[in-house]
């Protein structure tokens, strides 16, 4: 313990060795903050309590002299790294799939024009959908093409406009059931099967259209709008929270604040009065 203190105390005294010192602590410890609120509520923070007890029942059984219990025990470690892997596979595989939602890849690979008559086609779609209760999923890319999600699809590659929406959706359209993709400007696929979300914080009540509109968001970097049959409501996903909407003008606001944040901060500027004008 008195080492412990003292390797502390000597963090305080400036050095170049003692800043990489606590930049490291720092990193381990936004790493175990980042694994523990990405398992939090799931099924994989089950899987840690059943490993804390059989940490403390390791170490009783070495405590207590229990050999036999010990002994197998002790050999069961050596197959803990496997046996975690396996374990929190879609936890780790989430995880991983993160890096490609970091918007340095977007910043790389140039990031993707949509034009505001794009927004405006989207929106004018949705409020129709809403008005008539027709069930609508369609998902924008943000960054990384979703070529495994169009590729389940039947291609469109069509310029986006409300009619070809409208038409899509229309119920007795085969192309109905399914997820749209917008590609910048284009409607590149439709009837699109979307992954599920499996989080157990999801609220029950919600259906398969909007679990898939938080599912893909969850996976990839994109936005989905959702429209339900039901409730006439439009939902708005993104990173697996979704967003629910009250009416067609917010979404149109919504959308031009994550597809084109700087044409919102010129129409922002252009409204704040100069300091100079008397």
């Amino acid at each position: 313990m008195e080492e412990i203190l003292r390797h502390l105390n000597s963090l305080w005294t400036l050095s170049f060795k003692n800043l990489i010192n606590v930049l490291d602590i720092l990193l381990v410890a936004y790493v175990i903050y980042r694994l523990l609120s990405l398992i939090r509520g799931s099924r994989a923070w089950r899987i840690m309590g059943g490993i804390l007890i059989f940490i403390v029942a390791l170490v009783a059984s070495s405590a207590f002299g229990m050999e036999s219990l010990h002994w197998v025990l002790d050999k069961a470690t050596l197959l803990a790294p496997v046996a975690l892997v396996i374990l929190l596979l879609p936890e780790l595989r989430q995880t991983l799939e993160g890096f490609g939602k970091l918007r340095i890849w977007t910043q790389i690979a140039g990031e993707r024009s949509i034009e505001p008559g794009t927004i405006e086609e989207i929106v004018k779609a949705v409020s129709y959908f809403r008005g008539q209760r027709i069930g609508a999923l369609i998902v924008i890319e943000l960054g990384p093409p979703l070529d495994s999600i169009v590729s389940n699809g039947i291609h469109i590659d069509a310029e986006v406009s409300a009619p070809l929406l409208e038409s899509i959706f229309y119920e007795g359209n085969p192309l109905h059931d399914g997820a749209v993709v917008i590609r910048g400007d284009v409607l590149v696929a439709a009837a699109c099967r979307l992954p599920l979300s499996d989080n157990p914080r999801v609220d029950a009540m919600l259906h398969m259209r909007h679990r898939a509109a938080l599912g893909i968001t969850e996976e990839m970097d994109c936005l989905a709008v959702v429209v339900s049959e039901e409730r006439g409501s439009i939902g708005l996903a993104r990173d697996g929270h979704l967003t629910i909407i009250e009416s067609p003008s917010d979404l149109r606001e919504l959308l031009t604040a994550n597809l084109r944040p700087e044409s919102n901060g010129k129409n922002r500027k252009k409204e704040e009065p100069s300091a100079d004008v008397a």
